[in-house]
């Protein structure tokens, strides 16, 4: 069976096409677009008619893929953007012309249930995990070992704190510190909710480039990213570095998207004082998260 997978977030959009055999997934193709869906939505509460216009494109060149590739199932989830928008309505409408389905709005806890699934798949540490997917307006966390014991979501992302807090280029010492606390009273609460875990994994595009930039890697190479081991200290040391940096700088290194340069500063503090306060002394980077959740979702409902 081929299917498709999108996901739709804050920040960006993401497809994966995979073979499903034998209770695996085999990839075909893996796209990622940076459509910055919810820009301005924590200060408005409105999905901005250029974002929409920005997710249709992409949404397009995704759909001539599916069909190009004999794709049998489809499924869509938007997340913290889309639940948090008042215009939702107007994105959905958008989508059914485009793929011919409707997407799911889906709940934070649901986002963080398919970001274990994904993330858990293959992984060789020991349970159990608390795994954090760290988008663009909404962390998820969820602890668990074969399958999710507590999940929460909580609205801290790198475009929802950039847009909030992180004002200047860079950063002032007031701001971050606005931002810190804003963080971190956010991840106290989340880690309040879930169980304790001895492994810690990391998701999505922020902690992945942090681990690309701590490796020193001369470009993005997710097979040397998945599942690299990242120490505490060296993910405090990027963060430190990332918000002195100005976005032109950071756009500059050899491992950033273009896209996330405005916001990586505010992602990279979220990961640091996750990481710092649940006390783990490394994070596992993982490639494999929501994408690859949705993907055996749509296998097991065959």
């Amino acid at each position: 069976m081929r299917v498709a997978a999108i996901d739709c977030g804050t920040n960006a959009i993401r497809l994966l096409i995979a073979d499903v055999a034998g209770g695996q997934l085999v990839d075909v193709a893996r796209r990622m677009e940076i459509v910055r869906l919810g820009e301005g939505v924590d200060r408005t509460g409105l999905l901005a008619p250029a974002a929409i216009e920005r997710t249709r494109q992409a949404l397009l060149g995704y759909a001539a893929e599916i069909a190009e590739l004999g794709v049998t199932r489809v499924r869509m989830c938007a997340t913290s953007a889309t639940r948090d928008a008042e215009n939702s309505a107007i994105f959905r409408d958008m989508v059914r012309g485009v793929l011919g389905i409707d997407p799911e709005v889906i709940t934070g806890e649901e986002e963080a249930t398919l970001s274990f699934l994904g993330a858990v798949q293959g992984l060789d540490a020991p349970g159990p995990y608390l795994v954090f997917d760290l988008g663009g307006g909404s962390t998820e966390f969820v602890t668990g070992t074969a399958t999710v014991e507590h999940a929460i979501s909580m609205d801290i992302g790198c475009v929802r704190m950039t847009e909030r807090h992180l004002h200047s280029d860079p950063p002032t010492p007031a701001e971050i510190a606005a931002a810190t606390a804003d963080i971190t009273k956010a991840v106290d609460t989340a880690l309040a909710a879930v169980s304790p875990a001895i492994t810690l994994v990391g998701l999505a595009g922020t902690v992945t480039t942090v681990a690309a930039i701590a490796s020193e890697l001369p470009g993005y190479d997710s097979e040397r990213i998945h599942h690299s081991r990242i120490s505490a200290a060296d993910v405090a040391r990027v963060t430190d570095t990332l918000l002195a940096m100005t976005v032109a700088e950071r756009r500059a290194l050899p491992v950033m998207h273009p896209g996330r340069a405005d916001v990586i500063g505010a992602g990279a503090l979220i990961e640091k004082i996750i990481v710092e306060r649940s006390g783990h002394d490394v994070v596992i980077a993982s490639e494999h998260d929501i994408l690859d959740g949705i993907a055996f979702g749509l296998a097991e409902a065959a």
